[in-house]
């Protein structure tokens, strides 16, 4: 089985503050083709620092439509041990959302890469912010 690229995105929601514009974005990624949702994963800590984790699965189905309406390719890939990981570092009333994606749009460059029998060494990821400054010429930003 062939499969592209996977990051598992993490974002946060300080004092549980939800807007519902997350998942059209991410409904659009998965449309296109960038990506596929190989699972998804939503951690909370209450005010008393009660730790719940919950998957698409957990939800009545009136309520999956918060998650949007991809598909998830692996149901159960992320799993206790992620939400451990990431419960340790969430802070009392807030919320994180855990998102692994297939890196669709990468496909073709790793089929290259297996072909020539090359191999990645490493991946950085620039944060969004400082490329935006680089890129930008806002070298004060950057650091």
């Amino acid at each position: 089985m062939f499969v592209a690229p996977v990051d598992v995105v993490i974002i946060g929601f300080p004092g549980n503050k939800f807007t519902g514009k997350i998942a059209p974005a991410i409904q659009e990624l998965v449309d296109s083709g960038t990506v596929r949702i190989v699972d998804v994963l939503f951690v909370s800590k209450d005010a008393a620092g009660v730790v719940t984790s919950v998957t698409p699965a957990d939800l009545a189905p009136e309520m999956r439509s918060s998650y949007g309406s991809f598909e998830v390719s692996h149901p159960g890939a992320l799993g206790p041990e992620d939400a451990e990981e990431v419960a340790d570092d969430l802070a009392p009333n807030s919320s994180t959302l855990l998102i692994a994606c297939e890196n669709l749009w990468a496909a073709r460059f790793v089929d290259a890469l297996r072909q020539a029998d090359a191999v990645v060494i490493d991946q950085i990821r620039i944060p969004a912010d400082v490329a935006e400054a680089v890129l930008s010429g806002d070298q004060t930003s950057a650091s």
